[in-house]
């Protein structure tokens, strides 16, 4: 029997690489992974695409349609860091299975929230269906932790491009086959997206726990044995991100990344909706937004292990400007205008997510990591969704371009830290970045 199959009978708690085959392991790892974010990325898309127009048709209003969608972000960022305590004491199969159940209880709630016209059933259940969110990116840390250290970028972006195959598809069925479904057997607008969202997140669930074995950060030496405990409390993992200037510049770049993907797109069906655009239009923009995040996440890994994090967040910032302003300035009626505005807003948060998340893994020893990564993504998580909030209010008391300019703004904040990283002074370690874009690999960067 292979060690692989030894591993499905449970043999995965050794902490040790020994007799192990490593790049076997880490192929069943990505393969499961990749699988697991299919399903879950339609789960959390096919209920996330419903949601501010569920939340408008219950309250008539723009700011609770704004709240109940943000709800998300609020999950995710709520959960992030539980769910990476969970996996630095346990591995990171129990960490995404909870979060995954978790998720599905959310998209019941949902369905509850539309059949009884009950509001506060809404922003609940779309909290918990951001631990699905939050879960779904942990799962490209799990990719990670047996990587080599020069195929730490490309490995992420592949996991995050199975999000393509999950989200897309979510963003296009949803209102057109995944609603009508749902009222062909009587259920209320809207819940039948819902419904199948909240089962395919179990479906994501019994993924992970049939298939990864063994547990990759177990194995990668992640877990303390003999009950060492290597998880770190939210301020000493915070304290470690702010000492440490490439993990500074990897929360932010997330953190805008997140914040302008969140906050534009959680009024942008809205606001097409008013200018009187059907909702295969709305459907068709959510796509293409939804290819532009995932769709070359595997080429933007490469880049960024080939080319360097930094010449990466710099074009992220830069997309973000240009696809904030031009959706901005398109009228709501303006179908070309938007979809390609919330496309290029998609490649800056893949260019900006993918990069930053080497750059916060590359900055910390495997025993760190886990607790590292959860406060990095509850801050990235968090920042969304106060973006998301905003948004809301920005456009109820502004406008959607008034939203769009505050995006780019925040671009233009990004571009100036990378500078600033790079030519700053260095960390107590004597560690910074590298003061010139790298042409080759830099080790460590």
């Amino acid at each position: 029997m292979t060690q692989v199959d030894d591993a499905v009978l449970g043999i995965d708690e050794q902490g040790s690489t020994e007799g192990w085959d490593i790049e076997q392991v880490q192929r069943r790892t990505v393969r499961t992974l990749l699988a697991s974010q299919m399903s879950g990325g339609i789960g959390l898309v096919a209920g996330y695409s419903v949601t501010a127009l569920l939340a408008d048709d219950i309250t008539g209003s723009k700011t609770m349609a704004g709240l109940a969608a943000a709800s998300l972000s609020i999950g995710a960022a709520l959960a992030s860091f539980p769910l990476a305590r969970m996996m630095a004491r346990s591995g990171r199969r129990p960490g995404l299975l909870t979060g995954y159940v978790l998720a599905s209880i959310g998209g019941f709630l949902a369905v509850l929230a539309a059949i009884t016209r009950q509001f506060l059933f809404l922003p609940v259940g779309v909290a918990l269906i951001g631990v699905g969110n939050a879960t779904n990116m942990a799962t490209r840390y799990a990719a990670a932790d047996l990587a080599k250290p020069e195929r730490r970028a490309s490995t992420i972006g592949l996991v995050v491009a199975a999000t393509t195959i999950g989200s897309g598809f979510g963003s296009l069925v949803s209102l057109s086959v995944f609603d009508p479904i749902g009222r062909s057997v009587g259920l209320p607008d809207y819940a039948g997206s819902f419904l199948v969202g909240a089962l395919l997140f179990l479906v994501a669930a019994a993924i992970v726990e049939i298939r990864l074995r063994p547990d990759p950060l177990v194995l990668a030496g992640g877990v303390g044995g003999d009950g060492e405990d290597t998880r770190l409390p939210f301020r000493a993992a915070l304290g470690l991100i702010l000492a440490n200037s490439k993990a500074r510049l990897a929360v932010l770049a997330m953190m805008v990344s997140q914040a302008t993907m969140v906050g534009t797109m959680t009024l942008t069906p809205l606001h097409m909706n008013d200018g009187g655009q059907s909702n295969g239009a709305i459907s068709v923009m959510l796509f293409s937004h939804i290819l532009g995040m995932y769709a070359f996440s595997p080429l933007v890994g490469r880049l960024a292990d080939q080319i360097g994090r930094y010449p990466m967040l710099v074009f992220s910032g830069v997309l973000c400007v240009a696809g904030a302003l031009w959706a901005g300035f398109t009228p709501p009626e303006g179908f070309i205008g938007i979809t390609g505005g919330q496309t290029v807003i998609g490649f800056a948060w893949c260019f900006g997510v993918i990069a930053a998340s080497g750059l916060l893994t590359d900055a910390f020893p495997v025993e760190q990591r886990a607790s590292v990564q959860g406060a990095g993504d509850m801050c990235m998580m968090a920042f969304g969704a106060v973006a998301g909030v905003s948004a809301g209010a920005i456009v109820a008391y502004r406008s959607y371009l008034d939203l769009n300019l505050a995006a780019a703004i925040l671009g233009v904040v990004l571009v100036v830290a990378v500078l600033i990283t790079l030519v700053g002074p260095p960390d107590r370690d004597g560690q910074r970045g590298p003061t010139v874009f790298a042409v080759t690999p830099v080790p460590g960067q």
